[in-house]
């Protein structure tokens, strides 16, 4: 029971020591975070919360910013956070940014982070047109950013529209000129590529450099009203025309309720034209500054000079008198303390910081060794595959050359074959050409015997059938004139019969002698004598004779049976 009630009692204790919270979001350059503070925090433990989560040191630059009634804010130190005027709803938005500006940023930002964070406010404020920056200087600025985003320019992977997504330029820039969004990214790219070999701190710090350089860096402009008279200054003193080409007269004197600009920035304090605030009527730098009040709503600016006239001025709002304080006494502060030797802290920062700087420069030159080595390792070995590669096609090509001599010399080898073989059949045909020719030749001599014997015989023949010739148109004549010759005999016949059918049937006369008339030789004789009336003539002789001599005229008439061969000799 009492062990009960104990366990009871501790846990109440407990219950009641547990603090109450509430919800803060933090929103950087970057990121956003979340916290649980304590009711009874002040802005240092928030602040100090925020830097050891951000690993930053340089916390003398920053605070947390916040809105009230569209009037910035900014958190105080030594305040509880919620009696601040902000939003009682969770959670509790708070701004991290840079609330003052070195004069100069290489020397003064010891921290990447400290630049980092710099970097992302001063391009905010440049492409938001909070700072003025002319199109050269942009563009340059541009490729510092890209630089810094995407490292070295690499054509193979930075192709032709990688840039497309990305803000780099005011637009006051880009409407002022006539130029598509191609045409910047050419130009930017081109500024890109040299900016090779830097690493991302040392692009946003070439980026911090130039952009220091501009007139409206790192000044809070505020409107005021003149209260009293300002310093004198000669009548005819000009300054410096602005970016609208007007040239700005400084006057003797603003007469009391005259709208001016208050800027505020690391080398003092400034008085601008409303309509120009790039270059300022007149500056008090801090170390010409004796003192400066904020009394009764008004500011008052003593400067060292006793001769010159004290500056009074005010503005409409509160809270925006407690700002121009809060960032006079601060960028005062800090201008005082660059002009002293540093403190442990920063000489330790600073120390750890080069430290750093040449570690990581060590750790940049190893890795540009080992980066350059691997290039080199990669041309190798992109040398040592292309040389492969060329020998497998060399090789694969005396391959192919080997198999093409092997088959070459496969056909060369089997046409040697069938060459000797053609040879050999070329030998032989040449030897049976030999024998025929051996052959002919005889068979030569012997046609060319056999045809003299021929032409003898032909003309042997032709003798003998001119002779024939001409014996059958002998024959033929004699066989005609035997014919006559016939038909004279057989009409001589015919008379004789008749005259001798007359004379057998005449009386007897006395006899006669008449003369016998002549006969052809071959004709047969016969004797007709008037005594006896008798004759040997007889119709059988007749008939012999006849036959003779159609025999006669049928050995003239068929050829002789020895020409037809003879003249086929002759062909």
């Amino acid at each position: 029971m009492a062990g009960a009630i104990a366990s009871r009692m501790s846990f109440s204790s407990l219950k009641r020591k547990q603090p109450k919270t509430f919800t803060v979001r933090i929103v950087t350059m970057d990121a956003e975070m979340e916290f649980n503070c304590e009711m009874k925090w002040k802005g240092k433990d928030l602040f100090d919360l925020v830097c050891r989560t951000l690993g930053l040191r340089e916390t003398w630059f920053f605070g947390l910013q916040y809105t009230v009634k569209d009037t910035v804010a900014w958190l105080k130190m030594d305040k509880k956070v919620l009696d601040h005027d902000v939003s009682k709803e969770e959670p509790v938005t708070f701004h991290f940014l840079a609330k003052f500006y070195p004069e100069n940023a290489e020397e003064e930002l010891v921290q990447e982070i400290t630049q980092h964070l710099f970097f992302l406010q001063v391009k905010k404020q440049i492409l938001d047109e909070k700072v003025y920056c002319p199109p050269e200087a942009s563009v340059l600025l541009a490729s510092y950013a890209v630089q810094a985003k995407y490292g070295d320019y690499d054509p193979s992977v930075h192709k032709r529209g990688f840039l497309a997504q990305e803000e780099l330029l005011p637009k006051r820039v880009v409407n002022l000129y006539q130029m598509t969004p191609e045409m910047w990214e050419e130009r930017i790219t081109a500024w890109y590529a040299e900016h090779r070999g830097r690493a991302r701190d040392e692009a946003e710090m070439e980026y911090l450099k130039i952009a220091q350089d501009l007139e409206m860096y790192g000044v809070n402009y505020f409107a005021i009203r003149v209260c009293g008279c300002c310093p004198e200054s000669p009548a005819s003193e000009q300054i410096p025309p602005g970016p609208d080409g007007q040239w700005l007269l400084l006057y003797p004197r603003n007469k009391k309720g005259t709208e001016l600009l208050l800027g505020v920035d690391a080398l003092g304090l400034h008085i601008y034209d409303p309509e120009n605030r790039l270059t300022p009527k007149i500056s008090f730098p801090w170390n010409e500054i004796r003192n400066i009040s904020y009394s009764d709503k008004e500011f008052t600016i003593k400067p060292l000079d006793k001769k010159i006239d004290v500056f009074k001025f005010n503005s409409s709002k509160l809270r925006v008198n407690k700002l121009i304080l809060q960032l006079c006494i601060g960028n005062h502060d800090l201008f005082m303390r660059r002009r002293k030797a540093d403190s442990l802290e920063v000489q330790q920062m600073k120390a750890q910081a080069r430290e750093e700087k040449a570690r990581k420069q060590m750790e940049r030159q190893r890795l540009a060794r080992e980066k350059q080595m691997r290039e080199e390792a990669e041309r190798t070995r992109d040398e040592l595959e292309r040389r492969l590669l060329q020998m497998k096609e060399e090789a694969t090509m005396a391959n192919e050359a080997l198999m093409r001599s092997e088959e070459t010399a496969d056909l060369l080898a089997e046409k040697a074959q069938i060459t000797e073989e053609e040879a050999k059949l070329l030998a032989q045909k040449a030897a049976e050409a030999e024998q025929e020719m051996q052959r002919i030749k005889a068979t030569a001599i012997r046609t060319e015997e056999e045809k003299r014997l021929m032409e003898q015989k032909v003309l042997e023949a032709e003798v003998l059938a001119l002779k024939m010739a001409e014996e059958s148109e002998r024959r033929a004549k004699e066989a005609d004139q035997l014919k006559q010759d016939l038909q004279e005999a057989r009409e001589a016949e015919r008379r004789a019969k008749q005259k001798l059918l007359e004379i057998a049937t005449k009386p007897t006369y006395p006899p006669m002698n008449p003369i016998p008339a002549p006969l052809p030789p071959d004709i047969p004789s016969f004797n007709l004598t008037g005594d006896s009336l008798s004759f040997d003539f007889k119709d059988t002789d007749m008939k012999r004779l006849s036959m003779e001599i159609e025999k006669e005229n049928s050995l003239c008439r068929v050829p002789s049976p020895e020409w037809p061969s003879l003249k086929s000799s002759s062909r």
